[in-house]
């Protein structure tokens, strides 16, 4: 089966078990299509570039899956139609890669300080 990458941003009032609850659901969704989830992350409440129906900040969610077009397909249509999503990205990739996602490694990398000395400006 086609292996995909998700992103949905959630709207910022939601708390971040709703936004959790929001990955599950559409988790099941394609569970019952005959998919499989092979990973999900939960990213936290970002502020984004732009507004989107009037919101500044989201809940970024991430999702690795296994499975059939159709199921990736229905999957996305549900989302586009439920009122607590505002943007979804789907992307085809040749094979998943091994371990936390690069916005994950980020948040690793700020939580155990491990910075370089800073130069003294002159």
């Amino acid at each position: 089966m086609p292996l995909y990458e998700h992103v949905m941003i959630a709207r910022q009032d939601l708390s971040n078990t709703q936004a959790e609850g929001l990955v599950e659901h559409f988790g099941t969704v394609l569970t019952d299509q005959g998919g499989k989830v092979v990973d999900t992350e939960y990213w936290g409440v970002k502020t984004m570039a732009y507004k989107i129906n009037k919101n500044r900040k989201g809940h970024y969610a991430y999702m690795r899956t296994d499975a059939p077009s159709e199921a990736v397909q229905e999957m996305e249509r549900l989302m586009r139609l439920h009122d607590d999503v505002m943007r979804v990205l789907t992307i085809k990739v040749d094979a998943h890669e091994e371990g936390p996602s690069v916005q994950m490694q980020k948040r690793d990398e700020r939580d155990r300080g491990d910075r370089g000395e800073r130069r003294e400006r002159r």
